[in-house]
């Protein structure tokens, strides 16, 4: 028996095998997009074991492409990398969002949050929804949640008994470079003094600063304990970024998805934020067998001191009302 195809016959017969080759429904996926993430800390780092955690959680969504230790974009220069497309996943420092809505930078204040329960809570609240509202409004990015890292601490070489910030007057205590690490030295009492990280260790040995202000871990880590006497819990400032994502991606992701991706980022850094407050634990413990003074001051006369050092220079630019109602949140 003789057949005849016609040529249109076997144009469309072609078209439907294609698009039945592409079609989810005979089970040809999809290729997962892939989000390339930038953030400062190395792959040890407890936020980097959050983020592989949450990525793993993510899995059935997207792969996630990490650039540990800015190794893609520097430090300082995400923020833009975001807005431009040419990065989908950042762990954000606030202070990078301040520069460009200076309303920020109550967000980067002393004293603001208490605790990561108080934290969270805020970035949870009206109050920092509008926040978040900032940034998507005039950034063009969206902001998921913050990423705790631990309570900065001041660890001193005198053995100075230190309780409010006039104890503090006239003490070198180192700070990072940059403006708005000098001025949170100042606004704990002391005489902030720019050093580079990489050059604390030997600036404390030498005498060059009294002290330094990090989370505890840090001072274990980097051994600061051997050439300092003892640790002041002042919790000046509770350390945090922002996991922030381009426009294009977020926009990109279906409903469902949007709130996957906020719920695993939860589970991830709730779990982290717990690890961290367990390492402060444990370094307390560590620092008090090594023979070190570790103490509370009055936290609420360094709160107070700070708060109007931030409020003098920059209520002009916070909200009004801003504060109070972080200060209120239970």
């Amino acid at each position: 028996m003789k057949t005849n195809f016609s040529r249109r016959a076997v144009v469309a017969g072609g078209a439907s095998l294609l698009a039945a080759a592409g079609s989810p429904t005979l089970g040809f996926a999809q290729a997962k997009p892939k989000f390339k993430l930038s953030l400062a800390a190395n792959e040890t780092d407890l936020r980097a074991e959050g983020f592989k955690a949450f990525a793993a959680a993510m899995a059935n969504d997207f792969e996630m492409e990490p650039y540990w230790t800015n190794t893609l974009f520097k430090q300082g220069t995400e923020l833009v990398a975001l807005q431009r497309e040419n990065l989908e996943l950042c762990n954000l420092a606030p202070a990078d969002i301040s520069k460009q809505i200076p309303a920020w930078s109550l967000m980067t204040s002393a004293y603001l949050f208490r605790d990561y329960a108080h934290l969270k809570a805020t970035w949870a609240s009206d109050i920092g929804k509008e926040f978040i509202g900032m940034a998507r409004d005039q950034l063009g990015i969206e902001l998921i949640r913050p990423v705790y890292f631990g309570a900065r601490q001041v660890n001193l070489k005198p053995s100075k008994k230190i309780n409010t910030p006039a104890d503090l007057a006239g003490l070198k205590l180192r700070m990072p470079p940059g403006e708005f690490w000098q001025f949170l030295g100042e606004s704990l009492g002391a005489n902030p003094t720019p050093v580079a990280y990489a050059e604390l260790y030997t600036a404390l040995q030498a005498g060059a600063v009294d002290g330094q202000d990090n989370p505890l871990v840090a001072g274990r880590t980097m051994k600061f304990y051997e050439v300092t006497s003892q640790f002041i819990l002042t919790n000046h400032v509770i350390g945090y970024d922002m996991l922030a994502v381009s426009k294009k991606t977020w926009a990109a992701m279906k409903p469902e998805q949007q709130a996957r991706f906020r719920a695993e980022a939860d589970k991830a850094f709730d779990a982290n934020a717990a690890k961290y407050d367990q390492q402060q634990a444990e370094a307390i413990e560590f620092f008090k067998k090594e023979g070190k003074q570790v103490y509370t001051p009055d936290q609420e006369a360094f709160r107070k001191f700070a708060q109007k050092k931030y409020l003098d220079k920059y209520a002009a630019e916070w909200p009004k009302g801003a504060i109070e109602k972080v200060n209120a949140i239970k």
